[in-house]
């Protein structure tokens, strides 16, 4: 798949429907030889319409122009190039918990989570949200996560979480205002309401802040699962994190992870993990699989905000 033909599949199965703003610049960006090439000598994880957008809207670029849009980053290359290769598209989005929580609520309880690629760990406070499927509402606070589920009965209670650490090669530290604009500046322009998400889960989390582990997802996964209290069920989870993995890496660390005691969940999209047999998905929006230990069990919306079990 060439570069223009990612920035296209991204605006047709991504942001189409959710972010008109981002539908345009990514057909922009995809139409544009200049801007393509210059794209074209980052390292191919580093090649990301999310990291693009993100790094021009932290230099105050203008995302919601897209006819200026190619120009300007052109101009600007040499700000952006530096950012693009030292940030990373660490989307921490709690909506993703909605998706986890019927999976993690049906395990034997308590229970230690290790998120791997956890960014500001946000995504380890399951226990600490509120939830709306349809007209069933779990948990009270904020934030409220709302998903679209179809083919199950949504969890009467909250999963009970003693334990809680992330493994991230760039931990972002979440009293850290920096790094809490630049997840912002991760959000999509028209979704206040993700940036209302932020806002809430980031005050959870550093109310009580999670331990979060500057490492790698293979050679440092071990030491850290040693650390889960005894009497808890050990969860590994991750969602949306392992496309940014090279593939031989993310086979050992499938391999490895299916050794470690507990439960593996995992939330990614359907070509990251090889899945024999999946149903066709809902509709062609892009899809996450969630599968518990290996096994797939729904479709889900990369923020959250839809799961059809099949499980």
């Amino acid at each position: 798949m060439t570069i223009a033909d990612r920035y296209a599949e991204f605006a047709a199965r991504e942001a189409s429907g959710i972010s008109s703003t981002y539908e345009r610049l990514s057909y922009a960006v995809a139409a544009d030889a200049g801007l393509l090439a210059l794209i074209g000598t980052l390292p191919p994880e580093k090649q990301q319409p999310n990291l693009l957008f993100g790094v021009v809207r932290s230099l105050g670029g203008p995302v919601r122009e897209p006819d200026g849009f190619p120009a300007w980053a052109r101009a600007n290359w040499p700000a952006i190039e530096p950012r693009m290769r030292t940030r990373a598209t660490q989307t921490n989005e709690p909506g993703r918990c909605a998706a986890l929580l019927p999976v993690l609520a049906a395990l034997p309880q308590p229970l230690a989570l290790i998120e791997v690629g956890a960014s500001a760990g946000l995504c380890l406070y399951p226990d600490r949200y509120a939830y709306r499927y349809g007209d069933h509402t779990v948990g009270t606070g904020t934030p409220l996560l709302e998903c679209a589920a179809t083919g199950l009965v949504p969890p009467d209670t909250l999963p009970r979480v003693v334990w809680r650490a992330g493994l991230d090669l760039n931990p972002l530290d979440v009293t850290d205002p920096a790094d809490v604009a630049w997840l912002d500046c991760l959000i999509w322009p028209e979704q206040e309401h993700r940036r209302t998400r932020l806002r809430e889960a980031a005050a959870v989390a550093a109310a009580d802040p999670p331990l979060l582990i500057r490492g790698d997802l293979v050679d440092d996964l071990p030491a850290l699962a040693a650390r889960a209290p005894a009497g808890a069920t050990l969860v590994v989870l991750h969602t949306s994190v392992l496309y940014q993995v090279p593939e031989p890496r993310r086979r050992a660390f499938a391999e490895l992870v299916t050794t470690l005691p507990g439960h593996w969940v995992a939330n990614e999209a359907a070509d990251v993990l090889a899945h024999d047999g999946l149903p066709a998905p809902p509709d062609d929006a892009l899809h996450n699989v969630l599968s518990l230990d290996g096994k797939p069990l729904a479709w889900t919306r990369s923020h959250g905000q839809a799961l059809t079990w099949f499980g």
